[in-house]
């Protein structure tokens, strides 16, 4: 009897060993599609280490020890440091040597083709390690496109952001083998209503320099190296680059008053800065700043989609996982009809979120194309709001497949949990994602003809896809017509416009028992968002699609 108590038996083994891109059959699919078979093969390295148990250990380690502010060093010097634990360091190391941040913009301008779609494949699998350290990584990936509005400062910085070395540490540039980004766009009086900022720039004796007053609410990871920072100049809101550490090696007056005590996301230091002379570098036209700085947004929404499909992903090995190894009332979880019904709604939810992320990802890769650039431009708010927001049910579901084990810190599923809401939040909550794709078809034509074209390609392929577009453009004809419901309905009108371009992505090329539960569940108007409540498909061998192997 001691020995039966001592020896656990009948528990799912440690999900290690597996590679998280090799092992996922519809992230391998979507490579090949829009990259290549070369580019799934470049990527095995990455997956396999995120499959570690190592990887695994510093994900949780990172999360368990909290990053520290010392604004005082030992003397009374004012510093504003965070320190990290060392997982943190382990985890952006190998983020940043694996191409992870800035990267793809100078391989793309080399003439490497897919580069930014190795890069969101690599994004989302390394996530599986710890998603929190992402957000530096995104912000740095992100900061190129809007530099790029002033060639001296593109030249300065992207090199460095682009650089595969990590090298952490307050020193300055010329120093440094590589560099990282950040931004300070929101206030507290203002939130995503930027235009209320009231943090001032008064420029100096120096053209193009500027010194900034004020403050900002959510600043994450102020240890990165610059910062593009929104402000409020004489022509009105403006972008400026902040550098940490000015040229002469001084620290630039940048106080970091405390790290926010969040709900999860706590590997990564999130702040509020205050500014009081910091010196700054205008970037663009003075009261162009939104417009400025909206590239970077663009990218850092796109890594969100990344992001949340990761962490769906991630959550669907661990339930599959679980019902492979454990049994119950006579047979393997993943035997019992019910289960698999609820696995295999998460497992083609999963999919349809790395179809509609790896699509956008080529977009960035074809950016020549008007058709793929108006695909971008309404497809990523589409994506942000629908994505993000189906996530937290996802990982939830998961978690239960765990049962009690699910509840504990130690299988990873609450880590999972707390991060789910977050991408759902940042760079716009889902009412600033659908208002803007109001926006964007109420001001750019353009998109809703990419929208039609694109998932006019796989008309013919289901009934069901055929009638939700054909519904989907009926339910926008009707709000357009009727201006007083448009704001009110933008929501509805966003999931039925993110689903649809989802299903007609599966419909052309997901396995045909994955397009059919997605067209069955997903597309009808009775559909309530309840996972594992499937009629009818071949679960089993969707369930089997998804199940990690290690």
């Amino acid at each position: 009897m001691r020995s039966e108590i001592r020896v656990a038996t009948n528990q799912a083994p440690l999900l290690a060993g597996h590679n998280i891109v090799t092992g996922d059959a519809a992230l391998v699919e979507a490579v090949t599609r829009h990259a290549s078979a070369e580019v799934v093969e470049d990527l095995a390295g990455i997956g396999a280490e995120a499959g570690t148990a190592e990887a695994r250990e510093h994900g949780m380690l990172a999360n368990q020890h909290h990053p520290e502010l010392v604004p005082y060093d030992r003397w009374g010097n004012r510093v504003d440091e965070v320190r990290f634990h060392p997982s943190w360091h382990w985890l952006m190391e190998r983020a940043v040597g694996h191409g992870l941040a800035a990267t793809p913009w100078e391989q793309q301008e080399a003439g490497s083709p897919y580069a930014h779609v190795r890069r969101a494949a690599g994004f989302m699998a390394w996530s599986h390690t710890e998603p929190g350290h992402g957000c530096p990584i995104s912000m740095t990936y992100a900061a190129v496109p809007a530099l790029r509005a002033d060639e001296a400062l593109a030249k300065e910085w992207t090199p460095l952001l682009a650089s595969t070395k990590y090298d952490p540490g307050v020193r300055q540039p010329s120093a440094k083998r590589g560099a990282l980004a950040g931004m300070g766009m929101t206030e507290k009086q203002g939130g995503s209503d930027v235009r209320a900022n009231v943090t001032e720039a008064r420029p100096t004796a120096v053209d193009g320099e500027y010194t900034l007053h004020g403050h900002k609410w959510f600043t994450s990871a102020p240890m990165n190296d610059v910062f593009l920072v929104l402000a409020q100049a004489a022509g009105g809101v403006t972008c400026f680059v902040v550098p940490r550490v000015l040229p002469d090696g001084s620290r630039n007056q940048l106080d970091v008053v405390r790290l926010k005590d969040k709900l999860g996301n706590r590997s990564n230091a999130s702040s509020e800065l205050e500014f009081d002379g910091t010196v700054a570098h205008r970037l663009g036209d003075e009261g162009r700043g939104v417009r400025t700085i909206i590239e970077m947004v663009a990218a850092t929404r796109l890594d969100c989609v990344l992001g949340s499909t990761s962490l769906m992903r991630r959550a669907v090995n661990e339930a599959s996982w679980h019902a492979a190894h454990r049994s119950a009332f006579g047979s393997l979880l993943a035997d019992k009809p019910l289960m698999q019904n609820v696995l295999a709604d998460l497992a083609v939810e999963a999919e349809a979120a790395t179809a509609v992320a790896m699509r956008l990802a080529s977009a960035v890769d074809n950016i020549a194309d008007p058709h793929e650039t108006a695909l971008r431009r309404i497809g990523l708010p589409l994506a942000k709001f629908w994505v993000c927001k189906r996530t937290p049910y996802l990982v939830a579901e998961a978690l239960e497949c765990l049962g009690g084990n699910g509840y504990v810190e130690e299988s990873g599923l609450p880590l999972l949990y707390r991060e789910a809401p977050l991408n759902s939040v940042w760079e716009g909550s889902g009412n600033v994602n659908a208002l803007d794709v109001l926006r964007a078809l109420g001001r750019e034509p353009e998109v809703l003809d990419a929208w039609i074209t694109e998932v006019g390609r796989a008309r013919g392929g289901d009934p069901r896809l055929d009638r939700a577009i054909d519904d989907t453009l009926a339910l926008l004809g009707s709000l357009m017509g009727e201006p007083d419901r448009l704001e009110v309905n933008a929501r509805r009108l966003a999931g039925r416009m993110a689903a649809v371009l989802q299903g007609s992505l599966l419909v052309r090329f997901a396995p045909p028992e994955v397009a059919d539960v997605f067209c069955a569940s997903r597309l009808g108007s009775a559909y309530d968002g309840t996972f594992g409540a499937l009629d009818g498909g071949d679960l089993r061998a969707i369930v089997a699609r998804a199940t990690p192997v290690a």
